[in-house]
C-alpha cells in the first residue's frame, strides 16, 4: 500500500478523493484485490460499466422527478398566497397561469 501526502487547497476535491478512497477501501473488503489486481477480460469491465451507467442514469431520473415535484409545489404556495379578490387580469408566464393586481403593476 502507498502512503501519500496530498495539500487541497479545494474543499470539494478532498471530498471526492475521500470517497474513492473509501470506495476501494469497500472493494479491497468485499473482493480481496484491486481493481488492479482484477484480471477480468475486457467484456466484464465493459459490462461493468454499463451497469454503472444504467444505474446513474436512474438515480439522475429520480432527481429530475424530484426536482420537477420541488418546483411545482413551490410554484402552488405562491399560487396560493395570491389574492384572488383584488386581481383582475391573469396572465401566464413560465408556463404557469397566475393573476397580477392590476393596482401594483
Amino acid at each position: 500500500m502507498n502512503k501519500k501526502e496530498i495539500i487541497f487547497r479545494d474543499p470539494v476535491v478532498e471530498s471526492v478523493v475521500d470517497k474513492f478512497v473509501s470506495r476501494s477501501d469497500v472493494g479491497f473488503a468485499k473482493y480481496g484485490k484491486t481493481l488492479r489486481d482484477d484480471d477480468s477480460d475486457l467484456f466484464t469491465w465493459v459490462n461493468h460499466l454499463q451497469e454503472e451507467l444504467m444505474d446513474a442514469v436512474l438515480y439522475m431520473q429520480r432527481l429530475k422527478e424530484e426536482i420537477t415535484t420541488l418546483k411545482e409545489e413551490a410554484t402552488l404556495a405562491r399560487i396560493r398566497d395570491i389574492d384572488v379578490e383584488d386581481s383582475e387580469v391573469w396572465t401566464k408566464a413560465n408556463g404557469f397561469s397566475y393573476i397580477i393586481d392590476e393596482e401594483n403593476q
